[in-house]
């Protein structure tokens, strides 16, 4: 997730020997849908590496999105100066609803909680998406896109903090959307 930092990146030493450093456009353009990603090392390992692997085919839409997306550099300026704020945001609204943040970054939030799994189901039935981890069993939110995202994610929150705990399976739930930065 390096997108939203840039100057800790190690891609600028991507040529020294051994370093391998792999590029995502995912989180922090919007783009994971395009499954666009590149890798960085020195010549003689990417030629060992495309050997390995062969051919990575990318559609022609795929490959002018992720062009436009890495040439709008005022964009991703921009972007780097809105998510701090966002991911506090996110972290405050969580932690009011009795969900505190165990970890995050600047894309999304992290929480531990033994009722991960009946949350992401209540979460998802309200079209809000996460990511679920078994082990530690635990969720992460990524940050609404818009304004109503917003506030649907804070009164679904809401919602579920003044409901009476249920079993398991019981409850028509609340789930949460990752929404895409």
């Amino acid at each position: 997730f390096m997108d939203c930092t840039p100057a800790q990146s190690l891609a600028p030493l991507a040529g020294q020997k051994g370093l391998v450093v792999l590029r995502s456009l995912g989180k922090f353009f919007g783009l994971a849908g395009a499954r666009v990603g590149f890798v960085l090392a020195a010549p003689e390992l990417l030629h060992r590496l495309q050997t390995r692997l062969g051919p990575w085919s990318l559609s022609g839409p795929a490959r002018f999105i992720a062009t436009k997306a890495l040439q709008d550099r005022d964009w991703q300026q921009k972007t780097r100066q809105r998510l701090p704020s966002q991911s506090q945001r996110l972290a405050d609204l969580l932690q009011d609803s009795g969900l505190p943040p165990a970890g995050g970054t600047a894309l999304f939030q992290w929480i531990k909680t033994p009722q991960a799994a009946t949350l992401h189901e209540q979460l998802a039935q309200k079209a809000i998406l996460t990511r679920l981890f078994a082990s530690p069993s635990s969720l992460r939110l990524g940050l609404p896109g818009s304004e109503p995202q917003w506030q649907h994610l804070q009164n679904t929150l809401a919602d579920g903090k003044n409901q009476k705990p249920r079993t398991s399976g019981s409850s028509p739930g609340v789930q949460s959307r990752e929404a895409e930065v």
